[in-house]
């Protein structure tokens, strides 16, 4: 029997919720019509995240599956191996505290099977989106700056690359993360620039989502690597046999 989708969860330092975070997983997967493989990936946490899960799988739910590595990569990479790794026709990846629910699933396997989209998107700057997250003027400044430089230059007309919510038809994930080269968070921009230029369809969908702000990104190291990665991206894509 196949599998109709495949969850992957990026997880790195995620001790403080993600037992509550396998705890949804599993009383929604408990309740929903289909088959589901969920793989979390534990991206070289330091903390006590790979034990919890194991103890999570070994206690509470044996279907859940783990994929871990000892030295922490980045996130693009987390989410690469998960998704090379994933069976499912479908494959949608989500962040390890589930900020946008799991009700909103059903909605982009809607999108991708009947709808035929090849690519589904959260888009947290839609006018339908309920999105509120307690940030510091400094970190709302350089994702605002990095969100004009990306929509302009280099993915034209997305204004939220970034929503770590994203589905994919299964060929077309076979196709696009083989080919990733950023392990860092402008992954997602990657992903975007590439499905793009193979022309698929993207469909954007808005997210419902109140938190704080739990992100692991450091500003001073993260937001210039960012910034790189997606700066240079273009010219590896047009100018080097990288992603044939």
């Amino acid at each position: 029997m196949s599998t109709r989708l495949s969850l992957i969860i990026p997880v790195y330092n995620a001790d403080d919720f993600i037992n509550d975070s396998m705890t949804s997983i599993t009383k929604w997967a408990k309740d929903i019509d289909y088959s589901v493989e969920v793989i979390l990936v534990n991206d070289g946490s330091s903390d006590n995240s790979k034990s919890k899960i194991e103890n999570y799988i070994e206690s509470h739910d044996s279907s859940l599956k783990i994929l871990s590595y000892d030295r922490n990569k980045g996130k693009g990479y987390a989410v690469k191996k998960g998704m090379i790794m994933a069976k499912g026709e479908f494959k949608i990846f989500t962040d390890a505290d589930i900020p946008y629910g799991l009700e909103i699933i059903d909605k982009i396997l809607h999108y991708l099977d009947f709808k035929e989209f090849d690519v589904c998107i959260g888009n947290r700057k839609s006018i339908h989106s309920k999105y509120f997250m307690n940030v510091s003027f400094f970190r709302k400044i350089t994702s605002n700056v990095f969100t004009v430089f990306v929509s302009r230059f280099v993915v034209t007309g997305i204004n939220d690359t970034q929503c770590g919510l994203k589905g994919f038809r299964s060929n077309v994930a076979n196709q696009l993360f083989p080919k990733l080269f950023i392990n860092g968070f402008g992954f997602d921009v990657e992903l975007l620039y590439l499905s793009y230029k193979d022309e698929f369809d993207i469909k954007r969908i808005p997210v419902f989502f109140e938190g704080n702000d739990n992100s692991t990104i450091s500003l001073a190291k993260d937001s210039l690597s960012m910034l790189i990665d997606v700066m240079v991206l273009p010219f590896r894509y047009h100018f080097t046999n990288k992603y044939k």
